[in-house]
């Protein structure tokens, strides 16, 4: 059975994005880590599903799966994705929507053609919460990987997050440590690994290893999570612009029990169909027809 999906962006991090509003969508993780294979399926980041709402309050239900197959409960990039899909798609032409998210609601807004502002909701900085093994909350975390001790940040916008002041970018050990920190022991769920450098008055450049994921152009709860770890530690503003690979995020964050704010763009690449029956395995052949 042939099943139709967009591809899209968000300034370079990529998904699949799928309309279950109508007809249940049975996607496993093998199914979904073959679709995001580069080389023998569609090739993406993530693959987001757009559900029917499973709470009165909301439009519809956001599902997030990783490259690997695993669920996801936040993607900040993907929600500008999921605005624009269910407005081209014509499930809402509305300019302000709300979606059912593990853990409670998000918020997307339209601003402009191509453009949306996503709630992300409110920080979580608890370990338990996050979740990250640690007696107790603490500014800055000691971390012992590579043979060496790591200070960083940790908080949960849905999904966990790790946060590490470099001095550059550029040179920063993103292939050495993303991986050993996103399957560190301290970090059950593992863990989003963010290469964050100072960048003058509320501005920052960043680099992440995204879990289930590896390295993007963009992640936008890692954005988030960056632009809060630096107004923390480092006395940034409440709006600060985050400098990614594949271009430039907004986030807003007023403080302490806040919820934080990300904006964008997002952009359809193009449309196609997946034959759901027969999909073999990453490393067999594979049938998939697109159409531009």
């Amino acid at each position: 059975m042939l099943i139709p999906f967009s591809k899209m962006h968000g300034l370079g991090n990529d998904f699949v994005v799928f309309d279950a509003t109508r007809t249940p969508l049975s996607l496993t993780p093998a199914r979904a880590a073959f679709i995001a294979d580069r080389h023998f399926g569609i090739g993406c980041d993530q693959i987001l599903v757009v559900e029917p709402p499973r709470t009165a309050q909301a439009d519809f239900t956001y599902r997030i799966f990783n490259a690997d197959g695993s669920e996801s409960g936040q993607c900040g990039n993907g929600a500008r994705c999921f605005a624009l899909f269910v407005r081209e798609k014509g499930l809402s032409g509305r300019d302000s929507i709300t979606v059912d998210v593990p853990g409670g609601h998000m918020r997307i807004e339209r601003l402009t053609a191509g453009r949306f502002r996503a709630e992300l909701g409110v920080p979580r900085f608890e370990p338990a919460d996050i979740p990250i093994e640690a007696a107790e909350a603490a500014l800055h975390y000691a971390v012992q990987a590579g043979g060496e001790q790591v200070h960083l940040q940790a908080l949960s916008l849905g999904n966990p997050h790790a946060v590490l002041e470099v001095d550059n970018v550029e040179s920063a050990p993103v292939e050495r440590l993303g991986p050993l920190l996103e399957r560190h022991p301290r970090f059950p769920q593992r863990v989003n690994v963010g290469f964050m450098q100072p960048d003058g008055q509320d501005r920052i450049k960043l680099r992440v290893y995204e879990r289930g994921v590896g390295e993007t152009l963009a992640c936008g709860s890692g954005a988030c999570a960056a632009g809060i770890a630096a107004r923390r530690s480092l006395g940034l503003g409440s709006v600060i612009s985050v400098a990614v690979r594949g271009g430039i995020l907004a986030v807003e964050w007023a403080g302490e029990g806040q919820p934080v704010y990300l904006t964008g763009p997002a952009v359809r690449v193009f449309d196609g169909e997946v034959d759901f029956g027969s999909m073999p395995q990453v490393g067999e052949a594979q049938t998939a027809e697109t159409n531009a």
